[in-house]
C-alpha cells in the first residue's frame, strides 16, 4: 500500500483525515492511505480511469472499501476489523460533484436549503441566501438550474456544498464543467470556499495545473496506487517517473547515456540528436523538460543564448492558450514548446514549418527507465 505523509504534522488532529483502504475495481485494485491536516488541501490527480471518484466515494460512504479504516480525528466513519460503517448522512462530508448534481425542478435557493434538513423550517430560506452570497449568487436564489450556466451552477453547488456545515469538503472534477472563460472565475470561488473551511479537504482533478493551484499539497494516483506525491514546486521540479512528467505536462523524450561532457551527462536521444543534463544517469532515460523551457529558433538563426541542447524539427501543431501558444513539433519524437502569441505570430509559425527547439542543461530532467540504470542526484 502506498502511503502519503502529510505537510505540517504539527497542527492539531482532531480533524485529521487518514484513510487505509483497498477496494477491489473491475480492472484493478484502489490500495491506498494518506492524511489530510485539519485546514489542509490535497489535491489528488491523475488521468481518467485512474480511481479519483471512487476514492472520494470511499470517502463519502457511497461505496464501500473491503477493507481498511477511515477516521476524521478521533472518530472511525469506517473500519472493516470493528463492523463501523456510518451512512453517508453521518459522515458530514461536503460533497461537489462533478456534475454539480442539482436538483432539476429546485430554485437555487431550495437546491441549497436541501442540505440543512436539520435547521428549523423558517431559518433555512435565509441561511440558503446568505450561502449564495458569499459566492456573489444570491440573486440566482429563485433560478432554477437549467437557466443557469456552467459557471452560475457551480456557485449553487458551492454553497449547498457548504450548507450542512461539513467536516470534510470533497470537490470531484470542480472546474472540468466550465469553459475557459468562466474557469478563472470560479477556481476563486472554489480557493475562497476551502480558505473558510477548517476541516480536511480533498480535491481530484485530471489537471496538475488546477491540482498545483487548489493543493497545498499533491498526491499523483495511478490504477489505485499513489506514484508521488509532494508540493506543486517539488513534483513539478523532480517527477519521478515518465508518467508524472507527461501528468505535469512536461515534455519527454526517450535516450540513452553514452557518458558525460564537461561535469554534463548526455544522452543519445532515439531517432536522433544529442541532448545534455546536470542530472547524473546511465543507460536508459526519459528525458524531461517543461514546454516554457524551450525557446524557438528559424532554420539557420544564429543562437540566442547559451543553451546547450538544439533539436531540429517539424511543426505539427500550434494552439492559442490565452496570450500564449503551445507549439507541438516532431524531432522526431513530439515535443511541446510554449511561447507568447506575440512570438508565434511575428515568426509565422503554421504547421510543416521547420524549427529548432532549444533549451538548457539546467532546465532537463532525466527519469530512469529501469531499477539498475540511475543515480539521480
Amino acid at each position: 500500500m502506498s502511503t502519503v505523509s502529510p505537510a505540517g504534522s504539527d497542527r492539531k488532529s482532531d480533524g485529521r483525515l487518514e484513510v487505509s483502504v483497498l477496494s477491489r475495481l473491475r480492472d484493478f485494485s484502489f490500495d491506498a492511505g494518506f492524511r489530510v491536516e485539519p485546514g489542509e488541501r490535497l489535491a489528488i490527480v491523475g488521468p481518467s480511469g485512474a480511481g479519483k471518484t471512487t476514492l472520494l466515494r470511499l470517502i463519502a460512504g457511497l461505496r464501500r472499501p473491503d477493507r481498511g479504516r477511515i477516521t476524521l480525528g478521533p472518530d472511525p466513519l469506517f473500519d472493516s476489523e470493528k463492523g463501523v460503517d456510518l451512512v453517508p448522512e453521518r459522515r458530514r462530508c461536503g460533497y461537489l460533484f462533478q456534475d454539480y448534481a442539482l436538483f432539476p425542478g429546485m430554485k437555487s435557493w431550495r437546491n441549497v436549503a436541501y442540505g440543512m434538513r436539520s435547521r428549523p423550517r423558517a431559518a433555512r430560506r435565509r441561511r440558503a441566501v446568505e450561502l449564495l452570497a458569499r459566492f456573489g449568487a444570491d440573486g440566482l436564489a429563485g433560478e432554477i438550474p437549467e437557466t443557469l450556466s456552467g459557471g452560475e451552477r457551480q456557485r449553487v453547488a458551492l454553497a449547498r456544498t457548504l450548507a450542512s456545515d461539513p467536516r470534510i469538503l470533497l470537490f470531484d472534477e470542480p472546474l472540468s464543467a466550465l469553459d475557459p472563460a468562466t474557469r478563472a472565475n470560479s477556481m476563486q470561488q472554489l480557493d475562497l470556499a476551502l480558505s473558510e473551511s477548517g476541516g480536511p479537504a480533498v480535491i481530484v482533478t485530471h489537471s496538475f495545473d488546477e491540482a498545483a493551484v487548489l493543493g497545498d499539497r499533491i498526491a499523483v494516483l495511478d490504477r489505485g496506487e499513489i506514484v508521488q506525491t509532494g508540493s506543486p514546486a517539488d513534483i513539478s521540479a523532480r517527477p519521478e517517473s515518465r508518467f508524472v512528467a507527461d501528468l505535469t505536462g512536461a515534455a519527454v523524450i526517450e535516450g540513452e547515456v553514452t557518458g558525460t561532457e564537461r561535469g554534463l551527462t548526455v544522452v543519445a536521444a532515439d531517432g536522433g540528436g544529442t541532448l545534455r543534463s546536470v542530472d547524473r544517469a546511465s543507460g536508459r532515460v526519459a528525458v524531461s523538460v517543461f514546454p516554457w523551457e524551450i525557446s524557438l529558433e528559424m532554420p539557420g538563426e544564429t543562437p540566442r543564448d547559451s543553451a546547450l541542447n538544439r533539436l531540429a524539427g517539424k511543426v505539427r501543431s500550434v494552439t492559442p492558450i490565452g496570450n500564449r501558444a503551445r507549439v507541438g513539433l516532431v524531432i522526431p519524437q513530439p515535443v511541446t514548446a510554449e511561447i507568447t502569441a506575440r512570438s508565434a505570430e511575428a515568426m509565422g509559425i503554421c504547421p510543416g514549418m521547420d524549427l529548432t527547439a532549444a533549451w538548457k542543461a539546467t532546465a532537463t530532467r532525466l527519469i530512469a527507465r529501469g531499477p539498475h540504470n540511475s543515480e539521480q542526484s
